[in-house]
């Protein structure tokens, strides 16, 4: 078995941008930040890394509709390669996150860890437990 997972919280670095594939199917990127502190020579330290996310189809649209600058999102997906041939004639390679699914955790300005909405669908948020579920044995 092999397994291709990525998850990511961090902050929207820019506005998505939406294109269209040959055949009509949308793709909408973007960029998510997502910051490490630490303490090396005893002095504090931040360090940010930039995810590249894609998001395909109707995830595509909603994210386009929803994800703005700044706004905090759960991302789930895989890591993907992406080749391109450069102005220059040179091939040239990147790693970007293709999504599965992406969470909404707040909008621009909140600050908070609010929950928001989920663009795809995707059951993190647990529901309510069925009924009879406390009569259940574990």
């Amino acid at each position: 078995m092999t397994m291709n997972k990525v998850l990511i919280i961090g902050n929207v670095g820019g506005d998505p941008e939406m294109r269209y594939t040959p055949n009509g199917n949308p793709v909408t990127s973007f960029s998510v930040a997502t910051n490490r502190r630490y303490t090396a020579g005893g002095e504090e330290r931040e360090e940010t890394q930039w995810f590249r996310v894609s998001a395909w189809n109707r995830l595509a649209e909603t994210c386009n509709q929803y994800v703005t600058k700044g706004m905090k999102v759960f991302v789930d997906g895989r890591l993907s390669t992406r080749e391109w041939v450069g102005q220059d004639g040179q091939t040239r390679t990147s790693l970007e996150v293709t999504a599965f699914d992406i969470q909404f955790l707040n909008r621009p300005g909140e600050g908070g860890g609010g929950q928001g909405g989920d663009a795809g669908g995707g059951g993190y948020a647990p529901g309510p437990p069925p009924d009879g579920a406390e009569d259940l044995p574990w």
